[in-house]
C-alpha cells in the first residue's frame, strides 16, 4: 500500500504540473480574448486606431462623429467594464486577473478623462491629422498590400460619397458648433488652431503621397474632393473657432492634472518640479567634468559644457550621409550590448528611416513607429529620424540637434536598442498579452525605459557620446519642471525658450518645438520621461539591494521587458514577487 500510495501521489503531482504548464501556456490566449472584446467595442467609434494596432475587420470604417458620440461611447465603455468585472469574479489565474484589472482601470480612466475634458473644454478634431494618421496605418508598406483597397472605401466614406455616409467635415462642424452655446467651456488655444491650420497642407500632401505609393487605382477624384472639403473646414476653423479661442495656453487646472496622470506621472506637479530641478543641477555637474576632458583633448578655448557642445554641434553630418551614420552607430551599440551582457537582442536588425515632411510636421522630433501589436506576422518597429520642423517660422534656423556625430549614439539607443524598438520587439516575440502591450501602456513606462536605456549604455560610449547622452537626460529633467511651471503660471514661454537654448543647448527650432509640446501639443506628456526614468532607476537599485550577489543585469533587463508595458507599481510588484524570489 505504501508504494502504491507513492505512485498515486506521484501521478497526482505530475498531473498538477502538467495542468499548471497548460494553464501558463493558455492564460495569454484567455486574456487576449477579453482584450479583443474591448478593442472591438472601441472600434465602433475610432476604427482608425484599430488599424494601427493591427485589429482586422475595420480597415474601411471611419470615425464616428454622429450625434451623441460622447454619451454613446461612455455607455459602451461602461458595458465593457461590467462584463470585465463579472469575468473577474470567476477568474482564478493571477495573471488573467491582473490583466482584467488593467483593462477595467484603463476603461475607467478613459471615461473619467472624457468627462473632465467635456466639462471644461470646447474641443475640435484635427481632421487633416486624423486622415493622414489613419491612412498612414492602413497603407503602411510593412503590411500586406491586400488591405490597401479598403482605403478606397474609407476615402469615399470620409467624403460622403459612399451610400449612407455624411461627409466627416460636416459632422465635425456640427459636433463642435452644437456646443457653442454651452456656458463655462474654455475655447481651444489660439496657437493650437493656428498650428493645425498651418500643418493641414503638409498632412494632405502626405496623404496624396501615401495613395500614390500604394499603387491603387481610382482614388484621385475622391482625394481631390477631400482636399476641397478640408480647405473648407480649415476656413471654418479660421472664421468660427479662432474668434472663440483662448489667448492663454494654460488649461484649467483639473484638465492639466488629469493629463499628467494619464501619461503615468503619479506625483504632484509642484513636487516634480523640485525633484527635476535637483536632478538638472546634478546632471549639469557631471556634464562639466566630461566637457572639460573634451576641451583639453581638443585644445578648445572654453571648457564650459555649453561652449563645448556648440563646437561639437557645428560639425554637422551631410543629409545624404546621415542615415548611413545612424545605421553604423546602431551596429556598434549592439556590439557593446553583447560585449557587456546588457540585455538579450533579437536576431533581426533594427530599422531606421528618415521621416517624411508630413510626419515631421505632425511630430517635429524623432520617434518610434510601432509595429502592429495584434496579429503581427513579423512587421518590425521603425526608428523614424526627424531632422527639421516644417512648421518653424522663417529665420529661426535649422534644427541641428540630431544631425551631428555626438548625438547619434544616444538617439539610436533611445529609439532603437536597447530603447523603444527593443521594448516592442520583446513584446511581440515574447508573446506578451495584449492587455499589457496596449492597455497597460502609458508614456511614463515607455519613455522611462528608453531614458533608462540611455543611462545604462552611457559608460560604454566615447566622451562626445557621453556628453550628449547627459544633454539628453538634462533636456528630460528640464521638461519635467518646465512643463508644469508653464502650465502653473510659474514661468512664461519666452523664458522657457531662452532657458532651453542657453542651458540645455537646443537650437531655436528645437526649443520652439519643445515649448509647443508643453503648451498645446501635449501638455503634461513631457514630464513622463524623467519621472519614468526615476522609477526605473529606483526599481533597479531596490532589486540590487535585495539580491546583492545574485543580481545579474542582463537577466533583470530581460525580465522587465518580458512584462510588457506595465505601469511602475505593477512592474515593481512583478519584480519583487517573481524575479527577486525565484
Amino acid at each position: 500500500m505504501k508504494s502504491c500510495s507513492h505512485k498515486l501521489l506521484g501521478g497526482i503531482a505530475a498531473l498538477l504540473v502538467a495542468s499548471t504548464t497548460l494553464a501558463d501556456q493558455s492564460w495569454v490566449e484567455i486574456s487576449d480574448g477579453y482584450t479583443m472584446q474591448v478593442l472591438q467595442s472601441a472600434a465602433q467609434f475610432s476604427p482608425e486606431n484599430m488599424t494601427g494596432l493591427g485589429v482586422r475587420g475595420f480597415e474601411a470604417d471611419v470615425v464616428d462623429l454622429r450625434p451623441n458620440r460622447y454619451e454613446r461611447e461612455r455607455d459602451a465603455i461602461n458595458a465593457q467594464i461590467a462584463n470585465l468585472e463579472a469575468a473577474l469574479e470567476t477568474t482564478e489565474h493571477p495573471k488573467v486577473r491582473q490583466d482584467l484589472e488593467i483593462l477595467i482601470g484603463a476603461l475607467r480612466e478613459q471615461n473619467e478623462s472624457a468627462a473632465i475634458n467635456r466639462r471644461y473644454l470646447l474641443g475640435y478634431p484635427n481632421l487633416p491629422g486624423l486622415f493622414y494618421n489613419g491612412f498612414s496605418s492602413l497603407l503602411d508598406p510593412r503590411l500586406p498590400p491586400e488591405r490597401y483597397p479598403d482605403a478606397l472605401t474609407r476615402l469615399k466614406r470620409y467624403t460622403g460619397q459612399a451610400e449612407g455616409y455624411t461627409p466627416i467635415v460636416d459632422l465635425a462642424r456640427a459636433r463642435v458648433s452644437e456646443r457653442f452655446s454651452e456656458s463655462g467651456l474654455v475655447g481651444p488655444y489660439r496657437g493650437e488652431i493656428e498650428d493645425d491650420i498651418q500643418n493641414a497642407p503638409l498632412a494632405m500632401a502626405g496623404l496624396r503621397d501615401l495613395f500614390t505609393n500604394a499603387d491603387l487605382v481610382g482614388w484621385e477624384a475622391d482625394l481631390d474632393l477631400l482636399d476641397q472639403q478640408v480647405a473648407e473646414y480649415v476656413e471654418w476653423l479660421r472664421q468660427e473657432l479662432l474668434p472663440r479661442a483662448r489667448e492663454d495656453f494654460r488649461l484649467p487646472e483639473a484638465v492639466y492634472a488629469n493629463n499628467v496622470r494619464g501619461y503615468g506621472v503619479v506625483m504632484n506637479p509642484r513636487e516634480l518640479i523640485q525633484v527635476a530641478q535637483t536632478g538638472f543641477g546634478e546632471i549639469q555637474n557631471e556634464m562639466k567634468g566630461i566637457a572639460r576632458q573634451i576641451a583639453e583633448q581638443r585644445g578648445m578655448e572654453s571648457a564650459d559644457y555649453r561652449d563645448v557642445m556648440a563646437v561639437l554641434k557645428a560639425n554637422q553630418v551631410a543629409q545624404e550621409d546621415l542615415l548611413t551614420l545612424y545605421q553604423e552607430r546602431m551596429a556598434l551599440i549592439e556590439e557593446m550590448i553583447i560585449e557587456h551582457e546588457v540585455i538579450t537582442l533579437p536576431e533581426r536588425d533594427a530599422v531606421v528611416r528618415l521621416a517624411t515632411e508630413a510626419e515631421a510636421g505632425a511630430a517635429p522630433a524623432s520617434f518610434l513607429n510601432p509595429p502592429p501589436l495584434v496579429g503581427n506576422t513579423g512587421q518590425p518597429a521603425e526608428f523614424v529620424l526627424v531632422t527639421s520642423d516644417p512648421n518653424a517660422d522663417e529665420g529661426i534656423g535649422a534644427m541641428d540637434d540630431w544631425t551631428h556625430d555626438g548625438i547619434t549614439w544616444t538617439l539610436a539607443i533611445h529609439e532603437a536598442r536597447p530603447g523603444h524598438e527593443l521594448q516592442f520587439s520583446s513584446m511581440i516575440e515574447g508573446g506578451v498579452s495584449q492587455a499589457r502591450a496596449i492597455y497597460a501602456f502609458n508614456s511614463a513606462n515607455t519613455e522611462g525605459w528608453a531614458l533608462y536605456a540611455e543611462a545604462i549604455m552611457k559608460p560604454y560610449l566615447p566622451l562626445e557620446g557621453q556628453l550628449f547622452s547627459l544633454q539628453a537626460r538634462l533636456a528630460r529633467a528640464a521638461r519635467a519642471f518646465l512643463d508644469p511651471m508653464l502650465n502653473l503660471g510659474l514661468i512664461d514661454a519666452d523664458s522657457a525658450l531662452a532657458f532651453l537654448m542657453k542651458d540645455v543647448g537646443l537650437s531655436q527650432a528645437m526649443a520652439g518645438s519643445e515649448v509647443s509640446r508643453y503648451t498645446f501639443r501635449a501638455p503634461g506628456q513631457a514630464t513622463s520621461y524623467y519621472y519614468g526614468y526615476l522609477n526605473m532607476m529606483r526599481l533597479r537599485t531596490e532589486t540590487e539591494i535585495a539580491m546583492r550577489d545574485r543580481f545579474v543585469e542582463k537577466d533583470f533587463h530581460d525580465f522587465v521587458l518580458a512584462q510588457g508595458l506595465l505601469p511602475a507599481e505593477l512592474l515593481r510588484e512583478a519584480v519583487q514577487e517573481e524575479y527577486v524570489t525565484r
